[in-house]
């Protein structure tokens, strides 16, 4: 079904007869069924973050079943070939990346947040299942870049965007000691990837619209996904522990910054990198 479905979404034919509000009402449809079947992952993953009652089911700790879980639709999705094997690698590193960032942000000498529910896949005081929220990110880029036929315009050199991905990665750690540089980082970025433009397809024409908007939108999804998550109690920041309030609005900064990071790594998949301009 799913497979019929993609084939639909990236073989739409073209319509030159539709004209104006008609043509934004089916543009704006197929926006949508896109962008819903790129959140697959996302979407199953936090409905079992939802379902998934706190105590957990049938004597698995809730924290255990939501890594089975993930692990079972990552592997659905690269059996039913809804994602490559090369695809899964860059999925992986998102979850390592991930893993390593909750790793530090829960120990003892920072406690940026907790994860107050036994497991028995817990290292470092985290859950596996924790990577794949990062990994959730990874897995919408990949797929909404298939799905929208993504091309950019006026990349910057690649190895401007790793240093970028990579400083913005390092702050997450190091402005626990130095100071937080993430507005310089964001300045930064602007800079750099002011003149890219992101070429999308949602029906049967090219759009564009300007890369950053997209890091920010994106960033945006993400902070809601964090207080819904927060608010079902998968994690706590010290301030909801007594009762849930909402995750501070800075944290969307934070966000868009990964996204940054996160475009960066799927940017250099080989597939992908045949649609990226870079300027000489």
């Amino acid at each position: 079904m799913l497979a019929t479905l993609d084939a639909h979404l990236l073989n739409l034919n073209d319509r030159q007869h539709l004209r104006g509000w008609q043509r934004f009402a089916l543009e704006f449809l197929y926006f949508g069924i896109k962008e819903a079947r790129a959140c697959l992952f996302v979407a199953l993953f936090f409905a079992a973050v939802v379902l998934v009652p706190r105590a957990g089911l049938l004597g698995v700790p809730r924290y255990d079943l939501l890594l089975l879980i993930a692990l079972a639709i990552q592997g659905w999705m690269v059996w039913a070939g809804l994602e490559t094997w090369d695809e899964l690698k860059a999925v992986c590193l998102f979850h390592l990346v991930g893993f390593g960032l909750e790793v530090f942000k829960v120990s003892g000498a920072i406690q940026s947040w907790s994860y107050p529910d036994f497991a028995y896949t817990k290292l470092f005081g985290v859950p596996l299942f924790s990577g794949f929220m990062y990994a959730a990110v990874g897995s919408y880029v990949i797929q909404a870049w298939r799905l929208f036929d993504l091309r950019i315009r006026h990349h910057p050199p690649y190895w401007m965007a790793v240093l970028i991905a990579l400083l913005i990665y390092a702050n997450f750690f190091t402005h626990h000691y130095i100071g937080d540089y993430r507005w310089y980082l964001a300045a930064c970025a602007l800079g750099l990837y002011a003149r890219t433009t992101v070429l999308f397809r949602p029906l049967d024409r090219e759009r564009r619209m300007p890369l950053l908007l997209a890091f920010v939108l994106i960033g945006f999804f993400i902070w809601l996904a964090e207080n819904i998550s927060t608010f079902w109690g998968v994690w706590r920041y010290p301030n909801q522990l007594g009762a849930w309030s909402v995750v501070h609005v800075s944290k969307w900064s934070s966000w868009s910054l990964l996204v940054v990071m996160t475009f960066t790594i799927v940017a250099h998949l080989k597939h992908v990198k045949a649609r990226i301009h870079v300027p000489e």
